[in-house]
């Protein structure tokens, strides 16, 4: 079986899994167990802090049927119903993730939006969610306007960003808008514990404080350079090699100095 980097293994399934974000989890809990739920989510914040994560996440207690098929819309997804173990193994017909970067055109978003005349095939909601909605051209923005403001009732809208200056203010004006905030390294320090604990790796704290600083708020960062520094040292993470990997330097000089 094929190695399965830490990003990807340790991607949070449930909002409670959720680190860094508890203001955007407890608005999205809050909304799904009133079932105050908006048409359209806009999430934003820079690389690695979880959008796809949430929109996942947010997907699957949508659509959750309840370890006995009887459940209904949840903020605390089972995981082992039909609906969410096929949104975690990527094949739900009613969850379509488009990328944005390679499908910017008029052509794709309308092929999207053809589909939305459908109802959904096996869930509850169909899932639309577009990944880096920066890159959409002009054009697709406007083919997409009407749709995003009135959808029928079983659609949801969920799109990411890393930039939403570049959004138009007609789109963002639809849309209920989260921050996804940067990581404090003391949130990716207690994370990475975990992981390593977990995985049965030892490691130094110095290690870990390295790490998790140089991963500069994102927590997917954190996880790969700590992938790097697992192998850069056969298995251990010691200060020495640690430092020696990303290139810092000793503070104590600082200090002497």
């Amino acid at each position: 079986m094929s190695y399965l980097v830490l990003a990807r293994k340790y991607r949070p399934r449930t909002f409670s899994e959720m680190v860094g974000q508890e203001h955007v989890v407890q608005a999205l809990t809050n909304a799904l167990t009133q079932q105050r739920l908006h048409h359209a989510y806009l999430f934003t914040g820079t690389r690695g802090v979880g959008k796809t994560t949430v929109s996942r996440i947010l997907a699957k207690s949508l659509n959750c049927q309840g370890p006995d098929g009887q459940g209904g819309i949840t903020a605390t997804p089972c995981g082992v119903c039909p609906a969410c173990t096929a949104i975690d193994a990527g094949r739900f017909p009613d969850y379509t993730e488009l990328d944005a970067a390679s499908n910017r055109g008029v052509d794709e978003v309308q092929g999207l939006l053809e589909q939305a005349v459908y109802k959904p095939v096996q869930g509850r909601f169909k899932v639309f969610m577009i990944d880096e909605v920066h890159m959409l051209t002009n054009t697709a923005f406007n083919a997409m306007l009407k749709t995003l403001e009135e959808p029928p009732e079983y659609l949801k809208f969920v799109l990411a960003t890393t930039d939403p200056q570049k959004v138009p203010v007609t789109v963002l004006s639809r849309c209920l808008q989260f921050n996804l905030r940067p990581m404090a390294p003391e949130v990716v320090l207690e994370h990475l514990g975990h992981v390593l604990g977990t995985e049965g790796i030892a490691a130094e704290p110095q290690a870990l404080r390295l790490l998790s600083r140089a991963a500069r708020g994102s927590m997917r960062d954190a996880l790969s350079l700590t992938d790097q520094a697992i192998a850069f040292g056969g298995g251990q993470l010691q200060e020495s090699t640690v430092r020696q990997m990303l290139g810092s330097v000793d503070r104590s000089h600082v200090f002497a100095l």
